[in-house]
C-alpha cells in the first residue's frame, strides 16, 4: 500500500479569501498547500473592473504570511453593465485570468449578479474572441425550480443556449453536484472543464439534515442524493482532463452559519489534500490525484504546472484545529466525520 506520495504543488480553481480581517486569517490556511488559486470576486462592493482586480490582489498579496509562495489569480464579476472593453484590457494586461457568472440570488453576494443573459451577450462574445473563460454558478434561481434540481435546470435552460449562442466560449462549470452535471461537463469537447470541490466528494444531503440541522454542511449548490455524490467521486478520480479541483472553500463565521438563516459554504482549506488523498485512495486512484489538483486545471487555463512539490504520507490520524480563529470571529473548519490518515509534508 502506497503510503508516501509527492506531487507538484496544487492549484485551487475556485476560492473565496473575503477581504479585510476574514482574508487575514484564512489566506494561511491556503497557501500553506496551495501555489495558486482562482479568487472569487464576490465581495461587498464586487470586484468589477480592472481596477478593483489590481486593488484585491494587491490586498491579497500584503496579507501572505513572510516567505509564502502564493500567486491569487484574479476574476471579474459579471454584471449587466460590464464593459467588454474593460474585460479585454484586464486579460490583455495579464491580470485577470477569468471572469465568473452569477444569476442574480443564487448564492453569497450574488444580488449583482446577471438576470437577463441577453444583455451580457456583448461580453460573451469578446470573451469567446480573446479565449478569456467562463466560471460559471450553474443554478437557475426562480423559486418554482426545486433548490435539488437548479443545477440540471440551469444546464438545460441556461447554460447550454449561452454556449450554442457563443461558439468557442471557454466555460468552467464550478463545483458540479449532480449526475447531469457530469454528464454534460463530458459532452462539451475542449471549451468546457468543470471543478468539484472536496466537500461534495464527501457529503450527500443526509449529512445536513439527518438526525439534525447541520450548518456547517450547509452550501450552495446544496449538496444531493448519494447517486450524486457516487458520480462525482467517479469524475474526479477517472483522469479525465476536463475534471479538476476547485475547492468553493468559503469561510463564514460560526455567529452566520449558526444562525436561523444561515450562510451557505464550507471552509475547507485546512485540510483539502488530506481529505483528497483519503477520498482518492478509497477509490483506488492515488496515481490520479496530482492531474486532479496539479495538472488539469492549470492546463485549462492555459498555465504551466508548478514547479514545486509537496508531500502526502500515510501515519496516524490526522490532526487539524476545529476553528481557525480570525479578527472576524471564529470560522469552522470542514469537519470528514470520519478518520483521516493522510498527512500533507510541503
Amino acid at each position: 500500500m502506497t503510503q508516501s506520495l509527492t506531487i507538484r504543488r496544487p492549484d485551487d480553481f475556485h476560492l473565496h479569501l473575503r477581504d479585510g480581517a476574514m482574508l487575514q486569517g484564512v489566506l494561511p490556511e491556503t497557501a500553506r498547500h496551495f501555489a495558486r488559486a482562482i479568487i472569487m470576486p464576490n465581495l461587498v462592493p464586487p470586484v468589477v473592473t480592472a481596477k478593483d482586480a489590481a486593488a484585491y490582489r494587491d490586498r491579497i498579496l500584503a496579507a501572505l504570511p513572510e516567505g509564502a509562495r502564493f500567486e491569487p489569480l484574479m476574476t471579474l464579476y459579471l454584471t449587466e453593465g460590464t464593459d467588454p472593453a474593460d474585460i479585454a484590457a484586464a486579460h490583455a494586461s495579464g491580470l485577470v485570468k477569468a471572469v465568473k457568472l452569477y444569476p442574480a440570488g443564487a448564492t453569497t453576494n450574488s444580488h449583482s449578479g446577471v438576470r437577463d443573459f441577453d444583455k451580457v451577450r456583448g461580453v460573451l462574445e469578446k470573451m469567446a474572441e480573446i479565449g478569456l473563460p467562463l466560471c460559471v454558478h450553474g443554478e437557475v434561481t426562480d423559486p418554482a425550480v426545486d433548490i435539488f434540481d437548479r443545477e440540471a435546470v440551469f444546464i438545460d435552460r441556461v447554460l447550454d443556449p449561452i454556449r450554442r449562442a457563443t461558439p468557442g466560449l471557454r466555460v468552467v462549470m464550478e463545483h458540479i453536484t449532480t449526475e447531469e452535471g457530469v454528464a454534460y461537463a463530458r459532452s462539451g469537447g475542449d471549451d468546457l472543464g468543470a471543478t468539484i470541490t472536496t466537500h461534495h466528494l464527501i457529503i450527500n444531503r443526509n449529512h445536513i439534515l439527518a438526525g439534525g440541522i447541520r450548518p456547517h454542511y450547509y452550501c450552495l449548490p446544496v449538496a444531493k442524493r448519494e447517486k450524486h455524490r457516487l458520480a462525482l467521486r467517479a469524475a474526479a478520480t477517472s483522469g479525465e482532463a476536463r475534471f479538476f479541483l476547485g475547492t468553493d472553500s468559503a469561510p463564514h463565521v460560526d455567529a452566520l452559519k449558526e444562525h436561523a438563516c444561515g450562510c451557505a459554504g464550507c471552509f475547507t482549506a485546512t485540510n483539502t489534500m488530506a481529505l483528497l488523498a483519503h477520498v482518492f485512495e478509497e477509490e483506488g486512484a492515488l496515481d490520479r490525484l496530482e492531474a486532479y489538483v496539479s495538472l488539469n486545471g492549470a492546463a485549462f487555463y492555459r498555465l504551466l504546472p508548478n514547479e514545486g512539490t509537496i508531500t502526502l504520507t500515510k501515519a496516524g490520524p490526522a490532526e487539524w484545529p476545529a476553528k481557525i480563529l480570525t479578527g472576524a470571529g471564529p470560522v469552522t473548519v470542514f469537519d470528514p466525520g470520519f478518520p483521516v490518515h493522510w498527512h500533507v509534508e510541503t
